[in-house]
């Protein structure tokens, strides 16, 4: 597929989605979630993990107000539900490891976007900010959802009320994302990151993520039951089968994935 507002490349099984509109700091457009959409459904068959990443000097800087000339003609509960609900969806729902390599400024919608990803790397001169107080909104696209489960309820109410920016290096102490990294490493980094996930076993990756987010939901007892499921699932792939080979021979697993 070709993208107006995205790109998207593809090596050795390491998917990215580049966020392409520098201009306005990859402000989010109806065009550009719609784009996002298609790629993340279209490249999850195809790649073993999916990086998201900004280009230009910021990741997202959120909803594209500029583009709906005045604010009373936006009708934002449409655009919630019928435009980022699919978008994020689809990024929860992606097959295959998600990272969102936050180069820069992820803001608004721009930094639950990123929040919604699997692992979230940051360079140190990325900053995340809940900025939607700033102009008389809640925080949304899903940040009410990942912000109290990341960093818990003080927390997140603070980031929320106050819109204040939360440094890279806050939110890697505060668990809100995998990992801060200097920002002269950060493209090498990622890469690294990216390819290690290329190269595991991709079907208990998925299953890792089913388990862990049917965690909030479960009883200890239920989650224990289905944790016995999935495992049996992974029991079952030549990947399992490869690893426990490799471990004996004490060697590198070459694993093929699903």
């Amino acid at each position: 597929m070709s993208f107006e507002t995205i790109r998207t490349e593809m090596d050795n099984g390491v998917a990215r989605i580049v966020l392409n509109r520098p201009e306005v700091r990859n402000a989010l457009s109806t065009q550009m979630r719609f784009e996002i959409t298609q790629a993340i459904k279209n490249l999850q068959d195809k790649a073993r993990v999916l990086v998201l990443t900004g280009a230009g000097d910021a990741f997202c800087s959120g909803q594209d107000l500029g583009a709906a000339g005045n604010a009373a003609s936006l009708d934002l509960e449409r655009t919630l539900r019928d435009e980022y609900v699919p978008m994020l969806n689809a990024l929860y729902e992606c097959r295959v490891p998600v990272i969102a390599a936050v180069n820069g400024t992820a803001a608004g919608a721009g930094a639950n976007l990123a929040l919604a990803a699997d692992v979230v790397i940051a360079a140190k001169r990325a900053v995340f900010l809940q900025a939607f107080s700033r102009i008389g909104l809640i925080p949304d696209a899903g940040g009410t959802y990942w912000l109290p489960r990341q960093v818990g309820f003080p927390r997140a109410m603070g980031a929320a009320l106050f819109a204040e920016p939360v440094s890279a290096r806050q939110a890697a102490d505060w668990g809100m994302i995998w990992e801060a990294v200097a920002d002269e490493d950060f493209e090498a980094h990622v890469a690294k990151r990216a390819t290690q996930l290329a190269e595991g076993p991709t079907e208990a990756y998925s299953l890792t993520k089913q388990a862990l987010r049917q965690s909030f939901d479960n009883r200890f007892e239920d989650q224990l039951l289905l944790e016995a499921k999935l495992q049996g699932k992974c029991g079952k792939t030549r990947d399992f089968n490869e690893g426990v080979v490799a471990f004996l021979e004490k060697r590198k697993p070459a694993f093929e994935g699903r």
